[in-house]
């Protein structure tokens, strides 16, 4: 007989299942609370099994709240998942602030400092880039071309301390509607524009374009500059008569910023200025449990230090989202994510699908069943401290504490929209081994699991599996994330920067039709 907690993770008492920590083959007898029980099929790291009897149609219970319903009667011992767990539409009830709980204060007065770029408006860098910005799809080509020409190593030699010329290059900006895509669209870019790691930029257009360069330097004051910053240089293809003098007009543009970019160096400065993005993808069913709490921690320790953290992917917080609405600081506040709900089921049902068509293949594999579950485990990177906004898509950051911005649930999309709010360090969980790297943020990437943590070691910065191991707590792993945090913030380089990872994964979130 083996006591349940030695080979699964039960979360709360009055859960319906436990979560297995290592593959357990059928036929195991388990001891549970007064009883024991049999598994009747193997059930894998990540996959639940029940832990007492559930009836056909009643709710199953996981983190304490609602991740399905039972498709049939399920019997104590049975693997719970896609033949037996099922989605269902319940009432959550959206209370506001009921569940506001300050997080304790700091225990010393010692203000905690990173090594960082100090930027305009007293924002803080973590990394030092030159952007070439293309307005259109139609000069990505060539903006891809300009920073080609800033590959070699002379870069580093000649202008040390300067992290790269990066191209930001999309498949939009044309054949589209002239209003609130438009509009998106302009805010990502403007967000690179400002971003605290982009030292200066170029921006390119074609010149017949929807998304005019001349009103995106207009509309978003991209113009108008602090006394220590570069001015930019915006320029359009067919007015400069094609691509090659294009492209030597680039090139030499950027010459004449990178002297001023290598002159920057990293100085002392507050915590507080750091703004986190918080992500998980390719999660599993060990990601609610390790990885995610463990992140929670660190972005609540983060929030204490006068610091910004940013939660994200509005259809992966769904059927969870009654959490957050219990703690955030005003009704306002609470209101504005419900209506972000609303907006996705709409949006949803406007191209015949569903906002629960959700986990993905990888998740599935991993233990994940429905997208409730999903949600309760994501929601975890979030800790405890109270809800102190909500953000729209690439809206810029502009307050400490813990937030949420609308973005859609495809990590590459999601991660660009927290960029360009203004995210100068980023956390992403994996279970099945994401990975992803952007600039010009540095991500930190945590396995959820040691076993994807020694496979994938030359991608994987932190291992959060020693949660489920038995040799750390949640606490000391969050811990060691916030550490990591400010590490990387400093200048150690992540393991996708080393990989070289960051130059296709500007994806830019893309509404309305193509004309």
């Amino acid at each position: 007989m083996i006591p349940l907690s030695q080979v699964a993770v039960r979360l709360r008492p009055e859960d319906d299942v436990a979560v297995a920590k290592q593959p357990i083959p059928a036929g195991t007898e388990l001891q549970v609370d007064d009883g024991t029980l049999t598994l009747t099929r193997d059930v894998g790291r990540g996959h639940k099994v029940a832990v007492h009897a559930v009836a056909d149609g009643a709710p199953v219970r996981k983190y304490g709240q609602i991740i399905g319903f039972a498709h049939g009667p399920i019997l104590p011992g049975d693997h719970v998942h896609l033949h037996n767990l099922i989605v269902r539409d319940f009432e959550r009830d959206y209370e506001f602030g009921t569940d506001v709980r300050p997080l304790p204060p700091l225990a010393t007065d010692v203000v905690r400092t990173f090594s960082g770029f100090p930027r305009p408006g007293g924002r803080a860098g973590t990394r030092n880039y030159i952007a070439i910005i293309s307005s259109v799809n139609c000069s990505a080509s060539v903006s891809k071309y300009v920073a080609e020409r800033f590959r070699g190593p002379e870069l580093s030699r000649d202008f040390p301390g300067v992290d790269g010329v990066v191209a930001f290059t999309h498949k939009s900006g044309c054949a589209m509607p002239d209003n609130e895509p438009t509009r998106l669209l302009q805010r990502v870019l403007a967000g690179i524009a400002r971003h605290p790691n982009i030292t200066g930029y170029v921006l390119i257009g074609l010149g017949c374009e929807v998304n005019q360069t001349g009103r995106l330097v207009k509309d978003f004051q991209l113009d108008q500059l602090a006394p220590d910053e570069q001015a930019p240089a915006v320029m359009n293809i067919q007015t400069l008569g094609g691509i090659g003098r294009t492209i030597d007009a680039a090139v030499a543009a950027v010459v004449k910023l990178l002297p001023a970019a290598a002159a920057l160096r990293r100085r002392p400065m507050p915590l507080s200025r750091l703004i986190l993005a918080m992500n998980c993808g390719g999660s599993d069913g060990a990601s609610g449990i390790t990885a995610n709490p463990a992140l929670g921690v660190a972005s609540d320790e983060l929030v204490r230090h006068g610091g910004a953290s940013v939660l994200a992917e509005t259809p992966e917080i769904y059927g969870a989202e009654h959490l957050l609405t219990r703690r955030a600081l005003t009704r306002e506040i609470g209101e504005k994510l419900v209506a972000q709900i609303r907006w996705w089921e709409a949006h949803a049902r406007l191209h015949g699908a569903s906002i629960d068509n959700n986990p993905s293949v990888g998740n599935k594999v991993g233990g994940l069943t429905t997208i409730y579950e999903k949600s309760l485990g994501a929601l975890a990177k979030g800790g405890q401290a109270p809800l102190s906004a909500v953000y729209q898509y690439a809206e810029p950051i502009t307050a400490p504490g813990f937030a949420f911005m609308d973005t859609p649930g495809f990590d590459p999309v999601s991660m660009t929209g927290l960029v360009c709010g203004g995210c100068n360090v980023g956390v992403f969980t994996t279970g099945r081994g994401s990975v992803y790297g952007c600039k010009p943020m540095p991500c930190i990437k945590v396995a959820t699991n040691t076993t994807l943590y020694d496979w994938m070691r030359d991608d994987m910065d932190l291992n959060a599996g020693t949660i489920l191991d038995g040799t750390e707590s949640v606490e000391k792993v969050g811990e060691r994330i916030f550490e990591e945090i400010v590490a990387v913030a400093g200048g150690r380089r992540t393991k996708s920067e080393l990989q070289g990872l960051g130059d296709e994964e500007f994806a830019p979130w893309i509404l309305g039709p193509t004309l």
